[in-house]
């Protein structure tokens, strides 16, 4: 990877916006920032690249999405599928073909919004179920570790919970610091980094404090249902971006 101006401002640009998603929404939607690294590297380098950098978003994260904003009922349940999906993603990002696996993240994900807006765009709570639970933290393993793209799955399980905005936010930010932290180390053997790479990682690091506060800022101007309209909006855009990277991939 060159390491020129336009690079480091991409890149830069593009950690900033993951950023901004981590501070509203709580995690999830990373992959919206990363089209931007993609104009400029390729998709492993950039996945390498955000692997740490991740990690750091999360912990700063933390410090607005406190232990009184996690849905510790969901965790218990959600976390075991994701250690699991994660380890499993692994072995698929090397050997099998993962432009099939965002083409139907891609299209579940469709449907599942399409029907709620064809329900009319309401929160109907539902209840807990531990197998959505564990399939939803699988699920979610496999596509963060394939894709950076673990957010569908655990939208799709916790956004018909009704939980409270933060509640939902804080739990799907420290749900995101685990599975960003054991995808780590797989991505870094997957892509060692070479010394541009360290030298832009240092750079981006500077864009968290401001991309993270910056969007808490807009999580508490959201209310309830601002907050969850646009969490079904950013499904739209996620599953959209999976479909056509899927696509294209055998296009190419």
């Amino acid at each position: 990877m060159e390491l020129n101006a336009a690079t480091i401002l991409v890149a830069f640009a593009g950690v900033f916006l993951i950023c901004f998603m981590k501070g509203a929404f709580g995690g999830g939607f990373a992959i919206v920032g990363i089209p931007l690294l993609s104009t400029v590297m390729d998709p492993l380098t950039a996945g390498g690249l955000l692997a740490p950098l991740f990690i750091a978003m999360d912990l700063y994260a933390l410090r607005y999405w406190k232990p009184s904003t996690w849905s510790k009922p969901d965790l218990v349940l959600l976390l075991p599928g994701l250690v699991v999906g994660i380890g499993l993603g692994y072995f698929l990002l090397r050997d099998l073909d993962h432009r099939a696996i965002a083409i139907l993240i891609a299209a579940i994900t469709l449907i599942f919004v399409g029907l709620w807006f064809a329900g009319g765009g309401k929160v109907i709570v539902r209840p807990r179920s531990s197998p959505k639970a564990v399939v939803a933290g699988l699920a979610s393993g496999v596509s963060t570790m394939v894709a950076h793209s673990g957010g569908p799955p655990l939208a799709m399980y916790l956004l018909p919970l009704g939980l409270r905005k933060e509640v939902y936010a804080g739990t799907t930010s420290l749900f995101f610091t685990v599975g960003n932290m054991l995808k780590a180390v797989p991505w870094l053997f997957l892509v060692p980094p070479t010394g541009n790479v360290w030298i832009l990682m240092a750079v981006c690091l500077l864009a968290i404090p401001v991309g993270v506060w910056l969007g808490w800022r807009l999580h508490e101007r959201l209310d309830q249902t601002q907050l969850y309209r646009a969490c079904y909006g950013l499904l739209v855009v996620t599953a959209l971006k999976l479909l056509w990277d899927g696509v294209s991939g055998y296009l190419a």
